[in-house]
């Protein structure tokens, strides 16, 4: 009998919880056979099955188990069940002769009817029963209450004006007689980490947000022109997010103070640029790292994110792939947000949120004319990023947003795009 025990996920993972059985006690599973999903505090995994055999479940779904606890037993000395072959179909058997019928059932004398009895006598009803007082009587009338509906208190069931006034529809904001249900389901392990370090962020950081805006024309104007060629040339689109990490990773590094992050009583900056990228998955809100973006082009980037995103949305995401960002990036905007203040990612000092892009009025050379415009904020720590730096960090995205050509592609788009 195998004994089936709880990998570690990852370093300083010491605990998972049972998502949900793929089998069930009784079930034949083969090596490598996906028999659960367990949530660790950073991410859903598969537990693939040990060896071939007959699983027996040791831990229920919900349950927080240790790593290295056992979870389920495989007999791997069990075979699997041969399908069951079917049985020929059953030769029809002669019909069977009819018996002779049996002689009728001579009917017996009927007996005498019985006196019928007589119903019993209803017992009387109070003649107040239900009668409304005049009071009450005027409130039902007006409110057009029936007053069958209505149980009286008063003596003998009469109806007293308190009746008819309990008994009155309800006004606004009073719940009505419709369904009313609510459901709870325990939240799971991953939710519950991402709660708990929310929290942290907020009340152990000194967390301030500045804002700006950026004219996204520039990037429109790319985006149309050699879109269709990118995707042709590299089986990728050409999004936001490429413009926004490289655009980011410049900042970084005339800011380097944004990249850096609170150890202790130590201040570590990093040299290198590993950018979490927030995405929704169908276990809640992860954030999976596009490792050294300053090395990656736009086609890079735009490969990355799809292939991050495509596992966070399939529930793949590993650990590993998770943890070790110095800088988040978020888009609210896919969502329909206008504006909003992202919390820090601990233990990382920034956070760059996006949002919609709405055509709006802003002033150019003197004019006033419509365009493309996204807001965008950074959230920072301001125990180690000063106003200045902050500040500067922002403006220095929104000037690479606003003019891509010059700052991002080195006045060649095509080879910036590898077209």
């Amino acid at each position: 009998m195998l004994e089936m025990k709880v990998p570690s996920p990852g370093e300083s993972i010491t605990e998972v919880e049972i998502a949900r059985w793929l089998v069930k006690t009784g079930d034949y599973v083969t090596k490598d056979q996906a028999v659960a999903e367990v949530d660790s505090d950073k991410a859903t995994l598969e537990l693939p099955a040990e060896a071939s055999g007959i699983i027996t479940l040791q831990a229920e779904e919900g349950e927080a188990v240790k790593v290295g606890q056992v979870v389920c037993l495989i007999d791997t000395t069990a075979v699997p069940t041969a399908p069951t072959v079917p049985t020929a179909p059953t030769v029809p058997t002669a019909p069977t002769v009819p018996t002779a019928p049996t002689a009728p059932t001579v009917p017996t004398a009927p007996t005498a009817p019985t006196a019928p009895i007589a119903p019993p006598t209803p017992a009387p009803t109070p003649s107040v029963d239900r009668v409304p007082s005049p009071a009450a009587r005027k409130i039902l009338a007006e409110r057009e209450i029936p007053a069958s509906t209505v149980v009286g208190t008063g003596k003998g069931g009469r109806i007293t004006k308190d009746d008819a006034l309990k008994a009155s529809k309800p006004s606004m904001g009073t719940p009505t007689g419709g369904v009313r249900r609510e459901t709870r389901a325990k939240m799971s392990m991953l939710r519950r980490k991402v709660a708990e370090r929310l929290v942290s962020a907020k009340n152990e950081t000194a967390m301030l947000t500045t804002f700006n805006e950026v004219d996204m024309t520039a990037i429109y104007q790319l985006r149309a022109e050699y879109k269709d060629a990118f995707k042709e040339r590299h089986n990728v689109g050409l999004g936001f997010m490429s413009f926004f990490t490289l655009a980011v990773v410049r900042a970084l590094k005339l800011f380097p103070d944004v990249n850096s992050m609170i150890d202790g009583q130590d201040k570590v900056t990093y040299d290198f640029c590993d950018i979490s990228i927030a995405v929704s998955g169908p276990k809640g809100l992860m954030v999976p790292v596009i490792r050294n973006a300053e090395n990656l082009s736009f086609r890079g980037v735009e490969a990355e994110v799809k292939r991050l995103a495509t596992r966070a949305r399939d529930g793949q995401i590993t650990v590993d792939e998770m943890t070790g960002g110095t800088f988040t990036i978020t888009n609210g905007g896919v969502f329909g947000s206008m504006l909003s203040t992202p919390i820090i990612n601990p233990p990382q000092s920034g956070i760059l949120g996006m949002h919609n892009i709405v055509d709006r009025p802003i002033v150019r050379n003197g004019q006033i004319v419509i365009a493309p415009v996204m807001y965008v904020a950074l959230s920072y720590d301001h125990r180690i990023i000063d106003g200045r730096e902050s500040v500067g960090f922002l403006v220095a995205v929104k000037e690479a947003l606003e003019n891509p050509v010059e700052i991002l592609m080195n006045s060649n788009p095509k080879q910036a795009l590898e077209l």
